[in-house]
């Protein structure tokens, strides 16, 4: 597996344990979080604000089905779960597209669908 591969599963892993310091640990200073439509953060410290959102409890149960990379770019599908602070679960799929530089997220757009 690739050093950047490498870094996505740590960062994924990091989720799975609500572990703040391992998660900005794979993030360069400047990185970049954009959701469309939802939000647009800069930095890590705007990054770290947003690991455990006010709108959810515990920590998320995140599967990755498929990894793919080109050059400095990673794609991530997969899955998430995680229990609503106003009761039941959010069910999503997503598809992270990490822009990567020496092997830290650089950049990463987040395409998210809940499944109902």
């Amino acid at each position: 597996m690739t050093k950047n591969k490498n870094t996505i599963e740590k960062y994924m892993d990091g989720f799975n344990k609500s572990d703040h310091e391992q998660i900005l640990s794979c993030l360069t200073e400047d990185v970049e979080w954009e959701m469309p439509g939802a939000f647009h953060l800069v930095g890590r410290d705007a990054f770290d604000k947003e690991i455990e959102n006010d709108a959810f409890v515990g920590s998320p149960a995140i599967t990755i089905t498929r990894m793919v990379e080109e050059n400095d770019v990673v794609i991530a599908e997969g899955a998430v779960r995680v229990k609503k602070k106003d009761g039941g679960f959010l069910n999503a799929v997503f598809c992270d597209v990490f822009a990567m530089k020496n092997a830290k997220i650089k950049r990463l757009t987040t395409y998210l669908v809940e499944v109902k």
